[in-house]
């Protein structure tokens, strides 16, 4: 066969057909084989570019501490509406609005000529009557006296003692009514009954006041004890356990920018308010130079503790399904593993989970909803 071939290669004609044949025989070779190489790489790339692209983050542990924002409302420590106790009219008045006093300090005087002149004619009723009684009482010992001797009858002497002690009782009652107008007199002068500032005044001299609280009557002052002050919150039922005894607050008020003030847990109300949902809060606040006023809007802040499994992860890494809130997690291969979790609090732009992830996970952002369970994905490295 080779002896063959030999001879026809001596032909210079048939040598040149067998290169020719040979050329092309390798031509079409090389021709085919790069078409089923860039056939292949075609099928690659489309293979690879069918496998999702994510990002990922890697879940850690949050802050030990965190800061929460409330509003809150600055109450004066003792606060009253200060009415008359005496009816009459306004003799003068010698406090105004922003004035401080003390205790026992006369605001105002009212004048009340027809109780005066009753609290003169309960004593001088007073007078008489101890006068009679003490007449009854000497003669009821001088009767006890003769009736020993039976120069008086026992009939006669038991009205004489009786007498006495009708008088004697008498006396009690004038007594009691002259204490009672004589209370209501000294209430001519209205005093405040603690230390602070007036707020208010609406009496003026001349005024016709009425006694008491009733729909005829005003407040003559308003009184307010602004030293210290009272601040509550209403703090949400999630973050109730956190506010302990004595724990210490700032807070801040519109009229002083940029300035923190402190205070002090007093008391709560030991009760979740069940139309809001809410812990009432007291703190106390210090105000020695008078700078907070009563009745303004805080903005109060609280440091809490931040519970140790907790994790802050994105809003844009959870998937909101049937199944509840979930996370898309990935393993070690690449693989999709949904895992459930439980978000402990929502701070609009990120999440604290409380549970379903650990530290080290590394977490899908903004997942498909298609994703699915054992899903092979890329992981991007922009």
């Amino acid at each position: 066969m080779i002896e063959k071939l030999q001879v026809v290669l001596k032909n210079p004609s048939n040598r040149r057909w067998v290169i020719a044949a040979t050329i092309l025989f390798f031509t079409l070779l090389m021709i085919t084989s790069m078409r089923i190489w860039a056939f292949a790489l075609l099928r690659y790339k489309t293979n690879q570019q069918a496998i999702p692209v994510v990002k990922i983050i890697q879940a850690t542990k949050g802050q030990l501490t965190h800061e929460i924002i409330l509003p809150g409302t600055i109450s004066a420590w003792h606060e009253a509406s200060i009415y008359a106790r005496t009816s009459g009219y306004i003799k003068n008045w010698y406090v105004d609005i922003g004035d401080t006093v003390t205790t026992g300090q006369i605001l105002a005087e009212i004048e009340a000529p027809e109780l005066d002149a009753q609290l003169h004619q309960a004593k001088a009723k007073l007078n008489v009557a101890m006068a009679q009684n003490t007449l009854a009482q000497l003669t009821a010992k001088r009767w006890l006296n003769l009736v020993k001797s039976n120069w008086v009858s026992k009939q006669a002497t038991d009205e004489k003692i009786d007498s006495a002690k009708a008088l004697a009782a008498t006396v009690i009652a004038e007594e009691a009514a002259y204490k009672e107008l004589e209370t209501l007199v000294s209430f001519e002068n209205i005093t405040a009954p603690f230390s602070g500032i007036i707020t208010a005044r609406d009496t003026d001299i001349g005024a016709l006041i009425n006694a008491g609280h009733n729909p005829e009557s005003k407040p003559l002052f308003r009184l307010v004890q602004n030293d210290p002050l009272r601040l509550y919150v209403h703090i949400p039922q999630n973050y109730s356990s956190q506010i302990t005894p004595e724990m210490q607050v700032k807070f801040s008020v519109e009229e002083h920018t940029g300035q923190l003030f402190k205070a002090t847990r007093l008391e709560t109300a030991k009760a979740i308010d069940p139309k809001t949902g809410t812990l009432l809060a007291q703190f106390i606040v210090q105000n020695k130079k008078g700078h907070l006023l009563p009745g303004s809007y805080t903005q109060v802040y609280f440091s809490l503790q931040t519970p140790s499994n907790s994790i802050r992860l994105p809003v844009n890494s959870l998937l909101f399904r049937e199944e509840g809130l979930q996370v898309a997690t990935l393993d070690k291969n690449n693989h999709v593993l949904l895992k459930k979790v439980t978000m402990h609090r929502d701070f609009g732009h990120d999440v604290e989970i409380s549970s379903g992830v650990t530290p080290g996970d590394r977490i899908i952002l903004n997942p498909s909803d298609s994703i699915m369970n054992g899903e092979y994905v890329r992981v991007s490295t922009k």
